[in-house]
């Protein structure tokens, strides 16, 4: 493994890992987390189920931080560490995305308004 690729790994290992960790104090926490920084997370009185709202939101982070690092391992162990980077990145842009759409639907269907 050369400098780039060691360095691109590590980049993005410390990044996932932190989305990781994320997932998991989510996954874990026994009142309702949030998604946005800034914006308070519901009150206990306003979502129906708790536990699963947490575990879903802990899922889709720990999902995204993997997602992140499966896709630049195979593009390092296919010999093309810049695609795997460009590949990740494309993950880590395009996750966001998808995240927002499904922390939207986890709103909906467990907070009241």
């Amino acid at each position: 493994m050369d400098a780039g690729s060691a360095i691109g790994l590590g980049i993005i290992g410390y990044v996932s890992m932190f989305m990781i960790v994320i997932g998991v104090v989510s996954y874990r926490k026994k009142t309702p987390c949030g998604f946005w920084a800034g914006v308070e997370p519901p009150g206990l009185d306003r979502v129906s189920d708790v536990l699963a709202y947490n575990r879903k939101h802990g899922i889709m982070w720990i999902v995204y931080g993997v997602g992140m690092i499966a896709t630049y391992l195979a593009g390092a162990l296919l010999g093309d560490v810049f695609a795997g980077s460009m590949i990740s990145g494309a993950v880590a842009v395009g996750g966001i995305f998808v995240m927002v759409l499904y922390h939207n639907h986890l709103e909906n269907k467990y907070v009241r308004r």
